[in-house]
C-alpha cells in the first residue's frame, strides 16, 4: 500500500468527533494525540464509529500500516491529504472487503479479474476504469477517470470496508518519509495529526509484507506495472499466461 493508550479521546475531544483545525499550526492536525487501541473486536467497533464521524484512522494491513477516512466524510479526503502533507494531485487507493465490492467502483477487464482472483486478498493494487455512475470524488483519483483498488490480506481493513464501503486508504506516514510497519512508527509520524490508531500488537509484530503493494494499470488495452512491490512481475506474467 497501495502504506496503527487510549482514554476517552484526545485533549478532551469526545470519541468519534472528527479532527479539526491545525494543532501546533499544522494543517489537518488532530486536536490532540490520537487514541491508540488494540486491533481487536472492540477496537474495530471504535474505529468504525470514528470513521463514520469523519475521523482519520490508521490500521495495520498486510503490507504497511495505512491511514484512511470514510469515502463520504465531509472534507475527509482533503484532511487526509493534509495530515500526510500529501500533494492533492496524487490519487488514493480504495481498500475493499472483497472482489465484488471492488467491482462496484472499478471495471474489471478479463485480465484484471484474472489477477484479482489470483492475488486477492493480497499485495496487488489494480488501476481500473471507474464504473459509470460511480461518481467518485475528483480529489480521490487526482482528477483521473481511473481508480486504484485492492483487497488486502488482512482482516482489519476488510472488516472496516465491509461496514463502511470501499475505504480510501494511503500509507500511514508523512509524504516522503519511510513507510510505517508498526503502530509506534505511526505514532511518531502522525500521532498528532489523526484521530485513532489500531495497533496490530507485539504478538503479530510488524506488518507481514514490509513492502507496498504492486500497482498494475488495467484500465487500457495493455497492462502496465506502475510500481514494483509485494507481487513480482514474474508472478503477474505467470497469472496471465
Amino acid at each position: 500500500m497501495t502504506g496503527e493508550g487510549g482514554g476517552p479521546g484526545a485533549a478532551g475531544r469526545e470519541p468519534g468527533t472528527a479532527a479539526g483545525g491545525a494543532a501546533g499550526g499544522r494543517p489537518g492536525a488532530a486536536a490532540g494525540r490520537a487514541r491508540l487501541l488494540a486491533d481487536d473486536a472492540a477496537g474495530r467497533v471504535a474505529a468504525i464509529a470514528e470513521l463514520r464521524a469523519g475521523g482519520l484512522v490508521a490500521m495495520p494491513t498486510d503490507t504497511v500500516y495505512g491511514v484512511g477516512v470514510a469515502l463520504d466524510a465531509p472534507d475527509g479526503l482533503p484532511r487526509l491529504f493534509a495530515a500526510k502533507d500529501r500533494p492533492l494531485d496524487k490519487a488514493i487507493v480504495l481498500l475493499c472487503a472483497d472482489l465484488e465490492q471492488a467491482a462496484s467502483v472499478g471495471v474489471l477487464s478479463p485480465a484484471a479479474r484474472a489477477l484479482a482472483e489470483r492475488f486477492w486478498p493480497g499485495g496487488l493494487t489494480l488501476v481500473l476504469a471507474q464504473v459509470p455512475g460511480a461518481a467518485l470524488p475528483a480529489v480521490l483519483t487526482g482528477g483521473a477517470a481511473t481508480i486504484g483498488v485492492r483487497v488486502p490480506d488482512h482482516d482489519c481493513p476488510r472488516a472496516l470496508a465491509r461496514e463502511l464501503g470501499p475505504l480510501p486508504v494511503t500509507s500511514a506516514n508523512l509524504s516522503g518519509q519511510p513507510d510505517a510497519r508498526d503502530a509506534a512508527a505511526v505514532v511518531a509520524q502522525l500521532g498528532e495529526r489523526i484521530d485513532l490508531i489500531l495497533d496490530g500488537g507485539a504478538t503479530r509484530g510488524p506488518t507481514r509484507g514490509g513492502k507496498p503493494s504492486t500497482v498494475v494499470d488495467c484500465s487500457g488495452d495493455e497492462l502496465r506495472i506502475l510500481r514494483a512491490g509485494a507481487i513480482s512481475a514474474d508472478a503477474i506474467e505467470a497469472a496471465l499466461s
